[in-house]
């Protein structure tokens, strides 16, 4: 009797821990998301693998050219490592780009979420879901009608640069606006 339990209660251990340690699938939504009301990290955000982060080289002129076409007026914004949501250099540019939409009232665009190399096809995926899901959201929050407004991610499969170093891939973690 007493091996039969021992056995019992090891099998479920077992089944346990294998059902916890299965991959679970990137959520992918589109709610928009709010920043964080500090600079300390979300807590809901998803943790890619730990990389020793190098201080952020300011975005050069030379960036914005070869990032892909863009409607002439709308220009893409960039994100920090493993970050979704609008910096704060990147607001100016959110709100020339929403200017731009206003002008132009019969234009829809589609916000291309775009991330660096590094974390796996699944995380990156959901990762530039949410950074153009963040974009949309300050462009409603804007007025710019959502109904003007489509997202895809291409997560880490359409670098502007392929060096691995951090100010390589600080140009490859974007959004791109395109006209459609």
């Amino acid at each position: 009797m007493k091996n039969g339990s021992l056995l019992f209660v090891i099998i479920v251990s077992l089944s346990l821990f294998v059902l916890w340690g299965c991959p679970k699938k990137a959520e992918v939504t589109t709610a928009p998301e709010t920043p964080p009301a500090t600079t300390e990290p979300a807590k809901e955000e998803m943790k890619a693998p730990q990389m020793k982060e190098e201080p952020l080289p300011p975005v050069k002129e030379e960036v914005k050219e070869k990032a892909p076409a863009a409607a002439a007026g709308l220009q893409p914004i960039y994100f920090d490592f493993d970050k979704s949501f609008i910096r704060d250099d990147a607001r100016a540019v959110m709100k020339a780009n929403a200017e731009w939409l206003k002008a132009n009232p019969k234009v829809k665009i589609k916000i291309e979420g775009n991330c660096d190399e590094r974390g796996t096809k699944e995380y990156n995926q959901a990762l530039g879901q949410r950074r153009a899901t963040s974009a949309k959201k300050y462009l409603t929050d804007m007025g710019i009608a959502a109904n003007r407004v489509s997202l895809i991610s291409y997560g880490k499969e359409k670098p502007v640069c392929n060096d691995s170093s951090e100010s390589c891939w600080q140009k490859n973690r974007r959004d791109d606006f395109v006209a459609q």
